[in-house]
């Protein structure tokens, strides 16, 4: 198996790891230490789950995995898209969150890219 996608399996599912226990954390009431958006730790706590399970199709089928590592960055930009809209529009959205957000918005595109690229390497060989 190609070390590339061991690594980004690795990553995914780690990454996922963490994002269920932190947000499981907040969710059961510890405090981070600035303003909570409900509506995102619940997503973010549900996306942990699908990290997991995004890092372990990686794995096992690279091409299936690309596919869901893509859905994965979309859904992330898509609520980095409405955190930065309420942020941007004075609602009470702490500015760690909003950098969390982008945080896993970029890791989630690191991976997919590179991804993308042992799997085109892969097609062509």
């Amino acid at each position: 198996m190609n070390k590339t996608i061991i690594i980004l399996a690795f990553i995914g599912i780690l990454f996922g790891i963490v994002t269920v226990i932190s947000g499981g954390s907040v969710l059961s009431g510890a405090n981070p230490g600035y303003l909570v958006f409900l509506p995102l730790v619940i997503f973010n706590s549900a996306m942990g789950f699908a990290y997991i399970l995004t890092g372990i199709v990686i794995w096992k089928n690279s091409m299936r995995g690309k596919t869901m590592t893509g859905i994965v960055f979309l859904l992330n930009f898509g609520m980095l898209i409405i955190i930065s809209y309420l942020y941007l529009t004075g609602n009470d959205i702490a500015s760690q969150s909003l950098a969390a957000i982008s945080f896993r918005t970029i890791v989630w595109l690191i991976i997919y890219v590179s991804l993308a690229k042992v799997v085109s390497k892969q097609l062509r060989n």
